[in-house]
């Protein structure tokens, strides 16, 4: 069992994990999209995400593990760490 990176909450199925994030604008979100990109690479780990206008709805999983590994608790921590260089 991996532990619950804060700011994510656990989806029904506790196969996911899920994460909202808000900017001021387009820009500022595809921006910070640009970056997670770069680090899910690296990590040769990428979510599912979506984008409307200011906001990025991110949900982390390991689709051949079915269900959250360690790779998910990794990435989402760099991601927290860019949403916090970006504000």
């Amino acid at each position: 069992m991996v532990d619950l990176v804060d700011g994510w909450r656990v989806l029904g199925d506790r196969t996911a994990w899920y994460r909202e994030f808000r900017f001021r604008n387009f820009s500022e979100a595809f921006g910070f999209m640009s970056r997670v990109a770069l680090a899910a690479e690296a990590r040769n780990h990428h979510p599912d995400w979506r984008n409307v206008w200011n906001r990025v709805e991110i949900t982390l999983t390991t689709h051949d593990a079915g269900g959250i590994t360690q790779l998910d608790a990794d990435l989402a921590r760099d991601i927290n760490a860019i949403f916090a260089q970006s504000r």
